[in-house]
């Protein structure tokens, strides 16, 4: 597909959403992200619907989506597997590795995630990168524990703040804070993923390399690019 004129960035969000239904297994659960280019996703959706018995979604905002479409939404925990799973990503490298959580619901879209057997990212080309860290990295965990979390951080190197809305600190679906961390290169997205896993307080950092992009859609002005990294 070849563009005469530049795109903006919703329309690259558009585009992308749509080129990820061919990814949709009629019959079988789908899995739904999270964000402003899955909310195109979900959009496009609604032509296809009659071939979706069900979702698994990782966010309310998402959840309430579907089922605005009549798509019935199921617990994680009434689920086994799923054939694919679509969501976007604040940044992804070359392995397929993403940074997520710029909408606050990497934990649940991590939980999504793990229960797939394809991940299927959508994102536009902004979101490349050569090492993850240029997007403040998200991590969600227990309030109690934030300060502590700022200083381990910054023992890496990384400036840590709790992030905030409507001047408060920000609470997420499961009842927690997000901390965004600026200034790290994670040139090693899995050992450090694991890494920051297990410090006490941490419920999920916004690293996804265990759970990282089979596929990427990568919306370029020039169309959609397929970037696979299941080999």
């Amino acid at each position: 597909m070849t563009m005469t004129s530049a795109l903006t960035q919703d329309q690259l969000k558009t585009l992308v959403g749509q080129a990820a239904l061919r990814y949709v297994v009629a019959g079988e659960i789908l899995g739904v992200g999270t964000g402003s280019t899955v909310n195109q996703f979900i959009a496009a959706l609604a032509g296809i619907k009659g071939q979706i018995p069900a979702a698994v979604s990782s966010s309310e905002a998402s959840t309430q989506r579907l089922q605005a479409l009549g798509i019935p939404v199921l617990d994680a925990n009434e689920v086994e597997s799923i054939s694919v799973y679509v969501d976007g990503a604040d940044e992804i490298d070359g392995r397929g590795c993403m940074i997520k959580g710029g909408g606050a619901a990497l934990t649940r879209e991590k939980i999504v995630a793990a229960l797939a057997r394809r991940f299927v990212c959508i994102a536009d080309e902004s979101k490349r990168v050569d090492t993850l860290g240029r997007f403040p990295l998200p991590v969600e965990v227990i309030p109690m524990a934030a300060a502590q979390l700022v200083r381990r951080f910054a023992a890496l190197g990384g400036t840590a703040a709790v992030r905030l809305k409507d001047g408060v600190p920000l609470v997420t679906d499961n009842g927690q804070h997000i901390l965004d961390v600026r200034g790290l290169a994670i040139a090693d997205p899995p050992g450090f993923e694991m890494q920051v896993n297990q410090w006490p307080g941490v419920v999920t950092v916004g690293v996804f390399a265990q759970q990282k992009a089979d596929v990427c859609l990568l919306a370029t002005e020039t169309g959609v690019q397929t970037l696979d990294f299941a080999a």
